[in-house]
């Protein structure tokens, strides 16, 4: 169904002016099963993830305290059990609130129109926006990574290149354009892009897994002593692999290591959070649009399992191979990192076969190319949602009768990422400018726990009751932690002046944006309070 005209949006005289936009939301369902576990996989961003644990002298690794005890598979893990409230959340949520703009409706739903708009427009909708200016500027990293070791430790005109401030800005800008020009023209490829390119990221995933599987200890011990670093020597011993940069050894035990440090292991919690396991709100903010009742139930919880066992499954190889102290010792090295050395790289360059090589390089570029693509469809359902409530201008919810998309939402979207990656590469030059922006969806799954769970005591009934209440609590518990983490330790998760900023202004810009659209269309005779007493239409 097409969107009404602006003509029919208006109510006809002596009419009661009407609090909805309009009757309809305009979208069609044009998203399969596959689009929404695809959406799903690619919020869950592990190939944006790998780009930052490793491969620049920025990224976690690099820049932690400690890597003693620091054991990714067991944070992993530990993650994505903290993540079960929030799958089960956002299971019965969705199913009950199938509808444009997913947790937006349910907040503003439960707590009313200033809250649950504020809230909602402040954690994921300009959040969000951050987000995507820093994968953009993760995607720049991935490019000349990949480059450097396709052609060569001594080519650092790959990696530099694409390190630059101008580079970054521009190559970036560029490849989003052709992401929201593609969703304006064809918003059904949009979807079709997202599923195309998560399916060769995994595929390239499981294949560099099973590429340093067969490579083995030698083969990585062979690469990285190819690389030439002065000072360091790669050598295999019957105990395992020894890396021995200026006297300073590690080694590993034959055998998946279960060598754990809690304290350090969970320091790195904020990390994995940022980009994995919570982000399952993808499908459901595409819940009008999707087609079939199974895909509503199940994309949630198949993304969940399918991203724990790739991401546990690719760190879990890594260990495997070549050891947890002597990964760790690797990854967390500047020198390495100077040399784009992480798990996509170091599965390229044990491979011997430029064209797995490739493979390998082309699809961890892709799969972080699919993270921004999915982020420009959902941010503008979030906008036309928070639109469609008269929230934001009726303007922005408009959907083009030719094209059928939300093409103010799509030009807002562009605007500001543009505007924040030219902040991020120009003033910071380094994508950590926007990491701390990510406290305002950490804060914001607080309330959307709490929100569940006021939901399931007022509404439900029997065991879905207990369910949903008791997943509620736990899920903001387990976000009211981590944004402490992001809160204690501020100069690890990214959080400065810019970002300070960010928050700031965005949510007081999200409250006033309330207010003063309630004076506005009260003139009119419109109560937006209303809107928030029901659902939109589909």
């Amino acid at each position: 169904m097409m969107a009404d005209s602006e003509e029919n949006q208006a109510s006809a005289p002596g009419q009661e002016p009407k609090v909805f936009v309009r009757e309809s939301t305009g979208l069609v369902k044009n998203v399969s099963f596959l689009d929404s576990i695809s959406l799903n996989m690619s919020n869950m961003s592990i190939g944006p993830l790998f780009a930052t644990l490793a491969g620049s002298t920025v990224a976690t690794m690099v820049i932690v305290p400690t890597v003693t005890g620091l054991n990714l598979v067991a944070a992993s893990i530990i993650a994505f059990l903290l993540g079960v409230p929030q799958v089960i959340v956002y299971t019965m949520m969705s199913r009950r609130f199938p509808r444009t703009g997913g947790d937006y409706v349910w907040l503003s739903r439960t707590f009313g129109g200033f809250w649950g708009s504020s809230l909602s427009f402040w954690g994921y909708t300009m959040e969000t926006t951050a987000f995507l200016a820093l994968v953009i500027i993760l995607l720049d990293y991935a490019i000349g990574s990949v480059g450097l070791a396709m052609f060569g430790a001594g080519a650092t005109f790959y990696y530099n290149f694409f390190s630059t401030p101008v580079t970054q800005f521009e190559v970036g800008a560029i490849l989003f354009t052709i992401l929201i020009a593609v969703n304006i023209l064809r918003p059904k490829a949009g979807f079709t892009i997202v599923s195309v390119l998560t399916i060769f990221g995994i595929f390239s995933l499981l294949l560099a897994m099973g590429v340093l599987l067969s490579a083995g200890a030698n083969g990585v011990a062979n690469y990285v002593n190819s690389l030439g670093v002065t000072g360091a020597v790669v050598s295999k011993s019957s105990s395992g692999l020894s890396l021995i940069i200026n006297g300073t050894s590690a080694y590993h035990s034959s055998g998946l290591p279960f060598d754990i440090n809690f304290p350090n292991t969970i320091f790195i919690m904020p990390v994995i959070f940022a980009f994995v396991y919570p982000w399952l709100n993808a499908g459901p903010a595409v819940a009008s649009e999707i087609k079939g009742k199974n895909a509503l139930k199940w994309n949630v919880p198949i993304s969940a399992v399918t991203a724990f066992a790739l991401l546990t499954g690719a760190l879990a190889v890594l260990y495997f191979v070549a050891g947890m102290p002597f990964i760790n010792a690797l990854f967390s090295n500047p020198v390495y990192a100077s040399y784009g050395v992480n798990f996509f790289t170091l599965a390229m360059g044990v491979a011997n076969n430029a064209v797995l090589a490739w493979i390998i390089g082309i699809g961890w570029i892709l799969m972080q190319y699919g993270t921004i693509a999915y982020a420009v469809i959902v941010i503008s359902r979030y906008l036309l949602a928070q639109s469609f409530d008269r929230f934001l201008p009726s303007k922005v919810s408009y959907v083009s009768q030719r094209f059928g998309s939300p093409i103010v939402a799509n030009l807002i979207t562009y605007v500001v990422v543009i505007v924040l990656l030219g902040l991020a590469t120009y003033y910071y030059a380094s994508y950590s400018a926007l990491f701390g922006a990510i406290l305002a969806s950490m804060i914001y799954f607080v309330f959307v726990g709490l929100c569940a769970t006021t939901y399931a005591l007022r509404k439900e009934h029997g065991r879905a009751k207990g369910i949903l209440a008791v997943a509620g609590i736990a899920d903001a518990i387990v976000f009211a932690f981590i944004s402490y983490q992001y809160l204690a330790n501020r100069s690890f998760t990214g959080i400065n002046w810019l970002t300070e900023t960010f928050l700031v202004v965005t949510f007081v810009a999200g409250a006033l944006i309330y207010l003063v659209s309630k004076w506005y269309n009260g003139k009119k005779g419109i109560d937006i309070s209303l809107a928030y007493k029901e659902l939109p239409p589909e």
